[in-house]
C-alpha cells in the first residue's frame, strides 16, 4: 500500500523548510506553519507556559546538557550502533543499514525523550510524573527514568495494549510505576491519553504529564523532537564514517512520529530522501488503518492541531494495526507540515508486509525488531525495489520481545 496521491497548494508567503531549520518554527504561537499550537482547557496554559520557558532554558544551559548527554552515554548507553544489514541488503540489492535504538537502555528510542522530560519535570519541581504508552516502551521509558530521579510514576494504557504487550506492563511495574487501566473509548493510545490529560488538568500545579511522542499541545512537540534528535545526529555521522557518504534514503516508521522526527531532523538540509512509513492496518475501510497523513485532514487532537483521521462530523475514528506504537488516530504538527510543504514522503505499509520484514530481519540478520519498526523495513524493501544499489538507512526503533506474545496469534508471513 502505498501514498494516496493529494493536490497541496502552499502560499509563497508561508513558512518554508529554512525556517524550520533555523529554529523560525515553531512561532512564538507553537505553530508549525498552519498545524500546531494550544488547544487545552485554560487550566492548563500555565504549566504549558512555565514548561516552554523552562525547557528552552534547559536545552541552552551548558549544565542540563552536559548531564543530560552524560547520563544518555553512562545509563542509556548511547551512541546506539549503526548496523550493515548484510543479509537483507544482498536479498533487497541495496545497502541497508540500520540505526539500532533497540539497543538503546528499556529496547527503544522512548527513553531519549523520557530521560530529558524526567529531567525537565525535576527542574520544574514536579511531585508526580503522569505518562500514557501504548505499545508500552513509552511506558517503560518513563518508569525507568523516574525511577532513576526518584519521581513517582503512574502510566495510563488501554486495556486491549495491556492484553497484547503484558511483558512491558510488569516491566513497568517492576520499574516502580502504577499502572491505570483505560476501559474507555477505544481501549488503547487514545483512549489513555485522554485520561492522562484529565488526570493532569485535575493537578496542574504538581503533576507533570510526561508526554511519549511529538504530539500535544506545545511546546510538546518542540521539546520531544529536540530530545529525540540525538537518533540522527549520530546517524549521520556513522553513516559517514562507515561509508564516506551520506544514505540516499532515510526510512522510519510514523505513528505519532517521534522516532521518525528524530531521524529525519538532521537531514532535513542534506541530499537525503525521508520517507515515513504509516500503517496501512489490514485494508482502507474505516478503522481498518492507521494511517493519518495518507488518510486523515487537519483538525484538533489531544491540544494540537494536526492531520487525524476523522468522519464527515469530526468525530475521531478507530485505528487499527498489528503494531500497539502506531494504532494512533492522529500525527505530530511538525509532521504535517513536512509533508505540506513536501520535504518528506509517507507511505503506508499493511501488517502483512510488516509481518513479512519483520520475519526477514529475524532470519537474515539476527536481530528482532520491533513491529513498530516492522513497518520501517517493509517501506525500506519496497524502496531498495524501486531503487536498486542505494544506499538505504533505517530507523530500527526498538526491539520486538514485547510483540513475540501477540505474534502467536499470526501465521508466518514470510
Amino acid at each position: 500500500m502505498v501514498a494516496r496521491k493529494e493536490q497541496l497548494f502552499v502560499n509563497s508567503g508561508s513558512p518554508t523548510l529554512k525556517d524550520l531549520v533555523s529554529g523560525r518554527l515553531p512561532n512564538d504561537a507553537g505553530r508549525y506553519g498552519a498545524f500546531g499550537g494550544r488547544f487545552v482547557p485554560e487550566l492548563l496554559m500555565p504549566a504549558l507556559i512555565a514548561l516552554e520557558k523552562q525547557s528552552r532554558q534547559a536545552f541552552g544551559d551548558n549544565n542540563f546538557q552536559i548531564r543530560l548527554e552524560t547520563e544518555l552515554k553512562d545509563w542509556v548507553g548511547r551512541p546506539t550502533p549503526l548496523t550493515h544489514a548484510r543479509g537483507l541488503s544482498d536479498d533487497w540489492h541495496a545497502q541497508v543499514y540500520l540505526k539500532r535504538e533497540d539497543l538503546a537502555h528499556t529496547g527503544a528510542h522512548k527513553i531519549n525523550n523520557a530521560l530529558g522530560q524526567a529531567m525537565l519535570a525535576q527542574s520544574l519541581g514536579a511531585r508526580r510524573i503522569i505518562a500514557e504508552t501504548g505499545a508500552g516502551q513509552h511506558g517503560v521509558a518513563a518508569a525507568a527514568a523516574c525511577a532513576r530521579l526518584q519521581l513517582p510514576c503512574t502510566v495510563y494504557m488501554g486495556v486491549v495494549d495491556i492484553e497484547r504487550q503484558a511483558p512491558n506492563v510488569d516491566r513497568m511495574q517492576r520499574l516502580g510505576a502504577t499502572v491505570i487501566p483505560v476501559a474507555t473509548g477505544d481501549r488503547m493510545l487514545r483512549a489513555a491519553i485522554d485520561e492522562a490529560l484529565r488526570d493532569w488538568v485535575s493537578d496542574p500545579d504538581s503533576t507533570y504529564y510526561l508526554i511519549g511522542s511529538v504530539v500535544g499541545p506545545h511546546p510538546y512537540p518542540f521539546i520531544v523532537r529536540k530530545l529525540q534528535c540525538v537518533i540522527g545526529r549520530e546517524a549521520r555521522g556513522q553513516t559517514l564514517e562507515q561509508t564516506g557518504r551520506l544514505p540516499d534514503a532515510a526510512i522510519a516508521c510514523v505513528g505519532g512520529g517521534s522516532n521518525a522526527i528524530g531521524l529525519f531532523f538532521p537531514f532535513l538540509s542534506d541530499d537525503v530522501e525521508l520517507v515515513g512509513i504509516e500503517a496501512g492496518g489490514i485494508g482502507l475501510a474505516d478503522g481498518a488503518h492507521a494511517a493519518t497523513i495518507n488518510y486523515g485532514r487537519p483538525g484538533v487532537l489531544h491540544g494540537s492541531y494536526s492531520r487525524l483521521l476523522q468522519d464527515e462530523n469530526g468525530q475521531v475514528m478507530d485505528t487499527h494495526s498489528i503494531s500497539a506504537g502506531l494504532d494512533y488516530p492522529g500525527v505530530g504538527p511538525e509532521h504535517s507540515f513536512l509533508h505540506s510543504i513536501g520535504r518528506v514522503r509517507y507511505e503506508t505499509a499493511t501488517d502483512r508486509e510488516a509481518l513479512s520484514a519483520f520475519a526477514a530481519c529475524c532470519s537474515g540478520e539476527g536481530i528482532i525488531p520491533a513491529l513498530e519498526s516492522s513497518h520501517a523495513l517493509a517501506g525500506a524493501k519496497r524502496y531498495a525495489k524501486n531503487h536498486p544499489g542505494t544506499s538505504i538507512l533505517v530507523g530500527l526503533s526498538g526491539r520486538g520481545d514485547k510483540d513475540l506474545p501477540a505474534l502467536a496469534n499470526f501465521g508466518d508471513a514470510s
